[in-house]
């Protein structure tokens, strides 16, 4: 029995102390490659989700996986972006952010 209250402790504290760890990734410290078509990239895709996923997802794209990935957001999720913006976003991504 004393256990489960040792456990339920240490959940507890873990609980507390969770926010303060978190704070070390505050996507304010996440910046993004500078160049052309940054801030529309940044604008654009952040609107739906973080920008880390733009960099964990570089050592695997190559253009035409961007290209994939920027049809996607726009098919499957509905981002609001007209051909030019996509290709625009494209070539970004694939010159700071391609394989």
């Amino acid at each position: 029995m004393w256990r489960n209250h040792e456990f339920v402790a240490s959940l507890l504290v873990a609980s507390l102390t969770a926010p303060a760890c978190a704070t070390a990734d505050d996507e304010t410290t996440l910046a993004l490659a500078d160049g052309p078509g940054r801030d529309q990239v940044q604008a654009a895709c952040s609107m739906c989700h973080s920008v880390d996923y733009i960099v964990m997802n570089s050592p695997i794209q190559d253009q035409a996986g961007w290209d994939k990935t920027v049809k996607k957001m726009v098919t499957v999720f509905g981002a609001p972006l007209t051909a030019e913006e996509s290709a625009a976003i494209v070539a970004y991504l694939a010159r700071r952010y391609g394989k």
